[in-house]
């Protein structure tokens, strides 16, 4: 399936939306009502846990577990458990995961396909986010990207914490594009961190969360319980590249996560 031939489907799919939106609107409807209450009443059961844990480095690995614990309990409780395709095996840490971006629920399924320990860099606006943002207050990485010097600062924590053997995880595309599942160009930051540092790409494809889960905020949006899929790439190797290569390893692991995007959409 080519990119046309997808964005035809796409098209058809548009034009039925509609009518489609309204008739399903009460089930979407209370899909999300059910996974926001679920999110909620879970995430201020463990506040205090995980402000307790991520009150001192020390604990931010025992934070990190108690992520991929709640991680499994949403997945199976709000009715999207995931599925993955192990295309290659992981690395040995530390190295930078990089994913497509096209729904809330990928951050939420990061954790439960990740065991390595890994940093999470999230859109600077999550600090803004109650309850959530006390992620992003030491443990976890905001990338202000309207600010140079504060985003270089956030890339400049990330590479710290892959000196320390830690990996790092985050969207290349910066944000949710409006046209999902088409993805956004990439941007340089992750690739450049992981040329500098060395250390391998992971690549991962969320096939279908752009179909699960919408924009919370737009009840009319996509919204339905299912099988949330993944694909976990063979590792890409930056031993040996340079400055140079940036834009080709760009161009590589963004031809890796869009091919099972075009492959679900055949």
């Amino acid at each position: 399936m080519n990119r046309i031939a997808a964005a035809q489907i796409r098209d058809g799919e548009s034009r039925r939306d509609p009518v489609l939106k309204w008739l399903l609107l009460p089930f979407r409807l209370a899909f999300k009502l059910w996974f926001f209450l679920v999110f909620v009443v879970s995430m201020v059961t463990l506040y205090l846990p995980f402000k307790f844990l991520l009150y001192r480095e020390e604990r931010y690995r025992a934070a990190f577990k108690l992520k991929r614990i709640w991680g499994f309990f949403l997945q199976w409780v709000s009715l999207v458990p995931q599925r993955t395709e192990w295309r290659g095996p992981l690395p040995e840490p530390p190295y930078v995961i990089v994913a497509n971006h096209s729904s809330y629920i990928d951050i939420v399924h990061m954790f439960n396909l990740i065991p390595d320990y890994f940093l999470m860099m999230g859109k600077y606006e999550l600090q803004r986010w109650p309850l959530f943002r006390i992620f992003f207050k030491g443990m976890d990485i905001a990338v202000n990207r309207g600010s140079h010097n504060e985003a270089a600062k956030a890339f400049r924590r990330a590479a710290a914490a892959l000196d320390r053997g830690d990996c790092v995880a985050l969207f290349p595309e910066g944000t949710i594009p409006l046209d999902v599942p088409r993805m956004k160009p990439f941007k340089d930051g992750a690739f450049r961190m992981a040329v500098e540092k060395q250390v391998p790409i992971v690549p991962v494809t969320f096939t279908n969360h752009w179909r699960l889960f919408g924009d919370p905020e737009d009840l009319l949006s996509r919204g339905h319980p299912g099988i949330a899929r993944a694909v976990v790439h063979p590792s890409v190797p930056t031993l040996g590249l340079t400055e140079a290569d940036v834009i080709t390893l760009r161009k590589q692991v963004f031809a890796l996560i869009e091919g099972p995007l075009l492959e679900y959409e055949a």
